[in-house]
């Protein structure tokens, strides 16, 4: 299986389109969104390409290839117009014996692994600063964010297949960052 990772679109439609190509463009089978789907949230500008109805358009196309969570700016009002499941704050998914973690960030993250389930990945966004490190026998991976990425960087996405993790530039496509699980 061959999984698009992204967090923190913000409303941001271009980004969301662009996104969407990539998930054709390298033929992955599904997509995990890390959450801040639509609301750009109080700390964040509003982007000049935000478009809430348009973005809900566009993710729902791919309502069957989405594996969603939610993030902090996400709220049930989102869920109505999004037709796939986003509302938990974690999704697990096993793919070839590897325990993948899925969450926003904002309740369990780097400095609080959930210690309920086995971990092998952590995927997780919210800081907008994308990141890919070890902490004992966990992979730590932060996409970054595709519309407001923080610290300098670029906007960033990640790619996981057969053990293999890699972020992305999101306008270049250059990798950043790579690790074998």
């Amino acid at each position: 299986m061959k999984y698009l990772i992204f967090s923190d679109i913000h409303g941001s439609a271009e980004t969301t389109e662009q996104i969407l190509n990539i998930f054709k463009e390298k033929k992955c089978d599904q997509m995990i969104i890390l959450g801040d789907y639509i609301y750009h949230g109080p700390r964040n500008p509003l982007t000049q390409q935000y478009n809430a109805m348009k973005v809900a358009e566009l993710l729902n196309a791919y309502k069957d290839k989405i594996i969603g969570v939610r993030g902090n700016c996400d709220s049930e009002v989102d869920q109505m117009v999004l037709d796939f499941p986003c509302g938990n704050d974690y999704a697990l998914i096993c793919d070839n014996g590897v325990n993948i973690f899925a969450t926003h960030g904002h309740i369990y993250g780097p400095s609080n692994l959930p210690t309920f389930t086995s971990i092998d990945l952590l995927l997780y966004g919210h800081t907008h600063v994308y990141e890919i490190s070890k902490k004992d026998d966990t992979i730590l991976c932060n996409p970054g964010s595709i519309t407001l990425p923080r610290g300098g960087n670029p906007p960033t996405y990640a790619i996981y297949e057969n053990r293999n993790l890699t972020i992305y530039d999101f306008n270049t496509d250059e990798a950043l960052k790579s690790i074998t699980i």
